[in-house]
């Protein structure tokens, strides 16, 4: 009878332990307050999901989606080639913002030609 209290308990520690243990890139889709929220409000099923889904776990992100296969290596040159970067979300979204800055820049650029030419034309 009071083994599953107990156990409910324990998993609530220990949930609320490792979630305030962590640090903000080690926690998936919610703010480290939300997940302490859920888990206060609901226990057992907060701990449950924060077990399944909140936490990241170290092995998942360094996984590539699909085996690559080896680069080929200059002829001659026997050191392996320098496995690819894998960039964070932020710096995916900087390098868009960077691509979207630069094609405005080229926008105004031919719209300053154009109108450069018209003037001169007149």
């Amino acid at each position: 009878m009071v083994v599953i209290p107990a156990l409910v308990f324990v998993l609530f520690v220990v949930a609320l332990i490792d979630i305030i243990l962590r640090t903000g890139d080690q926690i998936r889709h919610l703010p480290k307050v939300a997940w302490v929220f859920i888990v206060i409000l609901l226990p057992l099923i907060g701990s449950i999901l924060w077990f399944t889904v909140g936490r990241e776990y170290y092995g998942m992100r360094s996984r590539p989606a699909r085996p690559q296969r080896p680069a080929a290596s200059a002829p001659g040159s026997s050191a392996p080639a320098p496995a690819p970067r894998l960039s964070s979300t932020e710096e995916q979204l900087a390098a868009l913002e960077r691509e979207i800055a630069d094609d405005r820049i080229r926008r105004l650029e031919a719209e300053l030609r154009k109108r450069r030419g018209e003037a001169e034309g007149a």
